[in-house]
C-alpha cells in the first residue's frame, strides 16, 4: 500500500464507521471495522487493528458462526490479513 492511499483509506473507513454507528447498523460497523483492521495490520499496526475491531466484535450476542464474524475473529488471531 502506498502511504497516500493508506491515509485516504483510513479517513474513508473512519467516515464509513461514523455512518454505520449513526444508523445503528452493527453488521456494517463490523465490515468497516474489519476492513480498517486489515489495513492497519498491513501497515504493521496490529495493536491499533485490535483496538478498532475488538469492541465491535464484543457487541455481538449471536451469529458467531457467520462469515463476517468468523473473518473478523480470524483477522484478530492473525490467521488472515
Amino acid at each position: 500500500l502506498r502511504a497516500q492511499a493508506g491515509d485516504a483509506a483510513l479517513a474513508l473507513f473512519g467516515q464509513a464507521l461514523q455512518v454505520a454507528r449513526a444508523q445503528q447498523a452493527l453488521a456494517w460497523e463490523l465490515r468497516c471495522s474489519t476492513s480498517l483492521a486489515r489495513l492497519l495490520m498491513a501497515q504493521g499496526q496490529a495493536r491499533q487493528a485490535q483496538d478498532a475491531l475488538q469492541p465491535v466484535l464484543d457487541r455481538f450476542e449471536e451469529g458467531h458462526d457467520t462469515p463476517d464474524l468468523l473473518q473478523a475473529q480470524a483477522l484478530l488471531r492473525h490467521d488472515i490479513v
